[in-house]
Formats: C-alpha cells, structure tokens, sequence
C-alpha cells in the first residue's frame, strides 16, 4: 500500500521532527484506526530506507501520523511511503 508524506507533526511554534503525517487515500478516521501498528517505509533517492509505524489517526479524513525510528529530510515532504 502506497502513501504520502503529507507534514511534520507541528504546533504553532514547534516542529515534531519525527512525527509526519501520511495520506494513504483513506476516507475516514475509522479506516485509518485499523492501520495503527502498520510498519512504513521511506526511500531516499540514495537507497536508504528509514523505517516508522503507525500511531494514530489524524482528523476525520483518513490522514494517518507516524513516527519514524529518525527524522526524514526535508525532501521527503510529498515524496512516497510504502506501508506494510
């Protein structure tokens, strides 16, 4: 399953450097309750792969957040994750 990278996980004056939040084309909050605990994965254009889960869902509209084991580059910001 394919997703985006969406954001950071932010606040109005701090940034949650390895929390995102991911579209994965869900369309409700009760859809993307069942991905918690999924493993993500992000590619660098290099060939290294850093590796999230799941925490929770995020709003009403199928946007999930997770938490990768490292923050992810700046570029990685409307790049692809693959969830497993």
């Amino acid at each position: 399953m394919k997703g985006i990278v969406v954001q950071f996980r932010r606040s109005r004056h701090r940034i949650k450097e390895r929390h995102y939040l991911l579209d994965i084309g869900l369309k409700t909050r009760e859809e993307a309750k069942k991905l918690i605990g999924k493993i993500v994965e992000w590619k660098s254009p290099a060939g290294k792969v850093i590796k999230g889960k799941i925490s929770d869902a995020h709003g009403n509209k199928g946007l999930v957040r997770a938490i990768f084991e490292s923050g992810l580059p700046g570029q990685a910001i409307t790049t692809e994750v693959e969830v497993k």
